[in-house]
């Protein structure tokens, strides 16, 4: 493609949001940059630049390979972008994961007897 390729087509294409309407939400609600700018869905973007993309804890880092408007398998991604989001980023979503042993969803009521047991177990020294 010589121009260009909407944001929100090729994050979709890339996979990394599972439909279009939520790749265009998100560039709807700020979590797509490029640079330091927030960028609209309707953004052509081109090889070599560097996109983020804020899903909650972190935010991760993308660098476009090649363009592509339709969506494509998983083994080929690699072909098209290049994860180059910071390992401290990386580390934070791996602490957030041990984390939540810790921490129980608002909501979720009263443990049962076995998550009881399971939590006595993992504090336990």
């Amino acid at each position: 493609m010589a121009g260009g390729v909407r944001i929100d087509k090729w994050l979709w294409a890339v996979r990394i949001f599972k439909t279009r309407s939520q790749a265009t939400e998100a560039c709807k609600k700020g979590h797509v940059t490029i640079g330091d700018s927030i960028v609209k869905a309707s953004r052509e973007i081109h090889v070599g630049e560097v996109i983020k993309v804020r899903k909650s804890p972190i935010t991760k880092s993308f660098k476009v390979l090649a363009l592509s408007g339709k969506r494509m398998g998983a083994k080929l991604v690699t072909d098209f972008a290049e994860d180059v989001t910071p390992p401290e980023e990386i580390e934070l979503l791996e602490m957030q994961k041990h984390m939540r042993w810790s921490v129980r969803e608002k909501g979720t009521g009263r443990p049962t007897k076995k998550d009881r047991r399971d939590m006595d177990d993992f504090f336990e020294w």
